[in-house]
C-alpha cells in the first residue's frame, strides 16, 4: 500500500501548462495542481520543469534540484513569477530526537540538510531569473480552500 497519493495530472486548462505532463507526488502538489488550472489569475505553470544546480553538503558534489513547481500569477496589475516548492510542515523544521530510531533520524536528517542547500540554490537562482522562490506546505494549501 502506497503511502503517498501519486499520479499523473490532466489539466483542464492545458493552454496555461508548460511541459508535458504533470506528476505530482502527494496530496498537498495535487491540490496546488488543481488551484493552478482552475485560477484565472494563474498564466502558466509547470511541474518540475526548472533545474536548479546545488552543491551537496554530504558529498561535496555537483547535484540537480528539479523544483515542484513555476507559476506565473496575476497579482492585481502585476504579473508575479515564483517558483514554488511544495513540502509537509515537518519536512522544513530540524528533525526532532523525540522517539526516533537512530536510524530514521539521521534520514530525516540528512534529508532536511540537503533541503536547505537546494532551496538556498533555489533562492539564488530564482533572483537572477527575476522570479521568487516560496515553500508552501499544508498550513498554506489547507486553510486556502
Amino acid at each position: 500500500m502506497r503511502k503517498w497519493r501519486q499520479g499523473i495530472f490532466t489539466p483542464t486548462n492545458p493552454d496555461k501548462f508548460i511541459g508535458s505532463k504533470a506528476v505530482y507526488r502527494s496530496g498537498l502538489e495535487l491540490k496546488f495542481f488543481r488551484f493552478c488550472d482552475n485560477n484565472d489569475n494563474v498564466k502558466k505553470w509547470g511541474s518540475e520543469n526548472v533545474i536548479v544546480p546545488y552543491i551537496s553538503p554530504l558529498d561535496h558534489r555537483a547535484h540537480r534540484y528539479y523544483v515542484d513547481n513555476y507559476i506565473e500569477i496575476l497579482e492585481g496589475s502585476v504579473l508575479k513569477k515564483y517558483l514554488v516548492e511544495i513540502k509537509p510542515s515537518k519536512q522544513t523544521k530540524p528533525p526532532t530526537t523525540k522517539y526516533r530510531k537512530r536510524r530514521h533520524l539521521l534520514y530525516e536528517q540528512k534529508a532536511y540538510v540537503t533541503n536547505q542547500a537546494k532551496w538556498e540554490a533555489a533562492r539564488k537562482y530564482s533572483k537572477k531569473i527575476g522570479c521568487e522562490f516560496i515553500i508552501l506546505t499544508e498550513k498554506e494549501l489547507i486553510s486556502n480552500k
